[in-house]
């Protein structure tokens, strides 16, 4: 069998910490969290710890004391290679606009990264956003469900993971 490894969105850890499981209702969920983001079936993208770490709040906090964090640099050349065809699919596309690339091509996006990412490390990217649909216009808003299945990238959410990792909530 198969390990399933997890790459999680920043929307992972941003959605629980502002809807779900703040750190005052549900320091269970956080308690459960931390170890889980040292196992090496569990990574975070540069580029998604950034983004958290720019919020300056509880959630940042919390996420500067995890030394053991397993965090995977975008910079390495084959997820470098791998994100100039997630962008190279957004403008080669007929379903994305011209604003859908240029809004992926910010380097500080984490969505094409977390794609690039997984597809070449065979990760399940972690995250709260749903795909569009069938899409009948063209979209300026790409969606991370949509392009990673031209990669072959699974998508899940929090609550899958959450199962898998043996969370309890209690």
């Amino acid at each position: 069998m198969i390990e399933e490894k997890f790459l999680l969105d920043s929307n992972s850890f941003m959605t629980p910490y502002q809807n779900y499981y703040p750190f005052d209702l549900a320091p269970g969920f956080w308690k459960q969290m931390k170890p889980k983001l040292a196992c090496h079936s569990v990574a975070v993208l540069d580029v998604v710890k950034d983004e958290i770490l720019k919020g300056n709040d509880e959630l940042t906090v919390w996420l500067e004391e995890i030394h053991d964090l397993n965090v995977i640099d975008k910079r390495d050349i084959q997820i470098v290679q791998k994100y100039a065809q997630v962008l190279k699919y957004v403008q080669d596309s007929p379903l994305y606009t011209d604003k859908a690339l240029r809004m992926w091509s910010n380097v500080s996006i984490a969505d094409p990264w977390l794609i690039a990412t997984a597809s070449v490390y065979g990760y399940k990217i972690v995250t709260f956003e749903t795909g569009a649909g069938k899409i009948s216009t063209p979209s300026g808003k790409p969606k991370i469900p949509d392009i990673a299945r031209q990669f072959d990238v699974n998508c899940v959410n929090l609550f899958y993971f959450m199962r898998k990792m043996g969370f309890q909530l209690k």
